[in-house]
């Protein structure tokens, strides 16, 4: 990276970023209290805000959300008439799924090949560090040119909303000019991208029920309806031969026009074995940032062991539905609640409950932001240019925001480029990325004001 006072700055936070991302890895806050204690949301929340306090941001507040969680507020003002940016990151975290597949603990940062490892590191208490030391090095360097409000979520994970509903109730509390979203990440590592188009989701319960009680398999198997089969016939009909996702009447055969995904890099970032087809037809773009995907995140059935000889009376499943820029989210749901009711065999009792929903995103990347961000990122990452590209995630806010903001500029960045890992085990940041988006971030801001006085 060529140096300039705002780097060279920069630089020197990173050994106090990596102490205090050790700190906020520290915290198990996983936003369900069934799995993690809500004691240790609290605690990184009150790490955040105490956070902010120190770097001389007002009115810090915890936000207690409709969904039981609390989001982290604060505001620091700016010169005068200078715009204002949103900064968003997220402090929860996924579960780290199977603690023993980590190498290292999961709530333990530890650097190893040239990263650091820990839940969340990248996804998404990195993003906060990142905030900090764009803003951090501005101060050293003359200071913060806007008036900076942030907003770090407690519930992002699990997709329930409640940021998006105390927003809607508070309008006035996040109205800014442009909003950086510090939660996607770059294409690839090393290469500067911005993100501009993310697919919605819904979560969807189903539960079927065929019989007052389970059956001896022997006595009555082959005529009494099997939940479990039952259950398996319904999931199965959400895909067809060659893996595509078939929703009756929702469209799956849009286009991405842009950055493509090499088939032989997507192989090694999602670590397809050796021998297997991927899913789908289309280009890799086209199904990931395009097309609407299904996945089966969880049956409820009995393990294998300790099975027993039985046609089961009840078998349950949690579905997601991830949906294309274009597509309301509502009406892709109304579209797979009636896929489900008409595939579901045998007559049997279904019932759904949909359980999390975000509409899908698109940004207007001819604004002036993208222009002052492509400029700051060629900076960061020398002889390389800013490159736009999808993400087949979903951030449920950024729509929220959009229509409470219609005007308002937004960009999404972030550290969760292939070899983060992120939701899986083994989750990890690369110091480097975080150092350079972090230059590239505070220059952004500089950017940003002087196109706003220009």
């Amino acid at each position: 990276m060529s140096q300039n006072p705002i780097a060279e700055t920069i630089a020197s936070l990173m050994p106090r970023a990596k102490a205090e991302l050790t700190e906020l890895v520290a915290f198990q806050s996983v936003a369900d209290w069934a799995q993690f204690p809500k004691s240790e949301s609290e605690g990184a929340a009150n790490w955040v805000a105490d956070a902010l306090r120190a770097e001389g941001f007002q009115d810090v507040a915890l936000l207690d959300t409709p969904d039981g969680t609390q989001s982290v507020y604060g505001f620091l003002p700016g010169p005068e008439g200078a715009p204002t940016v949103l900064l968003y990151a997220h402090y929860d975290v996924q579960p780290p799924l199977d603690d023993d597949a980590w190498v290292s603990p999961a709530f333990e940062l530890t650097e190893r090949d040239g990263r650091w490892y820990g839940r969340g590191a990248a996804d998404c208490k990195g993003g906060f560090i990142m905030h900090l030391l764009a803003l951090r090095a501005l101060k050293a360097n003359g200071g913060v040119p806007v008036s900076v409000k942030v907003i770090v979520e407690g519930s992002e994970e699990q997709g329930t909303g409640g940021l998006q509903q105390y927003a809607e109730a508070h309008p006035e509390l996040l109205a800014a000019d442009t909003i950086v979203i510090g939660d996607a990440g770059n294409f690839r590592l090393g290469l500067p991208t911005v993100t501009a188009t993310l697919r919605g989701m819904t979560l969807v319960k189903v539960k079927i029920d065929t019989l007052g009680g389970n059956l001896h398999s022997g006595m009555f198997g082959g005529v009494a309806p099997d939940a479990l089969a039952a259950l398996i016939r319904l999931l199965d009909s959400l895909r067809s031969a060659d893996g595509s996702t078939t929703v009756d009447g929702l469209a799956s055969d849009a286009v991405w026009e842009g950055l493509q995904y090499p088939e032989v890099d997507f192989r090694a970032d999602a670590k397809v074995l050796d021998g297997v087809g991927l899913i789908g037809e289309g280009t890799i773009a086209d199904r990931l940032w395009a097309r609407p995907a299904v996945t089966v995140l969880g049956i409820d059935c009995p393990p294998v062991i300790g099975a027993t000889p039985s046609v089961h009376a009840s078998a349950g499943a949690l579905i997601s539905l991830r949906v294309p820029p274009g597509v309301d989210t509502a009406e892709a749901i109304k579209l797979l609640e009636a896929h489900l009711i008409a595939h579901t065999p045998w007559q049997a009792k279904l019932e759904l409950e949909v359980v999390g929903q975000g509409q899908p995103f698109q940004a207007d990347t001819s604004s002036p932001a993208y222009a002052s961000m492509a400029a700051a990122m060629q900076v960061a990452y020398p002889g390389q240019e800013m490159q736009v590209s999808g993400m087949g995630g979903s951030i449920p806010l950024c729509n929220t925001l959009t229509s409470l903001y219609p005007e308002a500029e937004m960009l999404l960045i972030g550290l969760s480029e292939p070899e983060a890992q992120i939701h899986a085990v083994n989750e990890s940041v690369s110091p480097e990325e975080l150092e350079r988006l972090s230059v590239a971030e505070a220059l952004f801001l500089v950017n940003y004001a002087e196109s706003k006085r220009a």
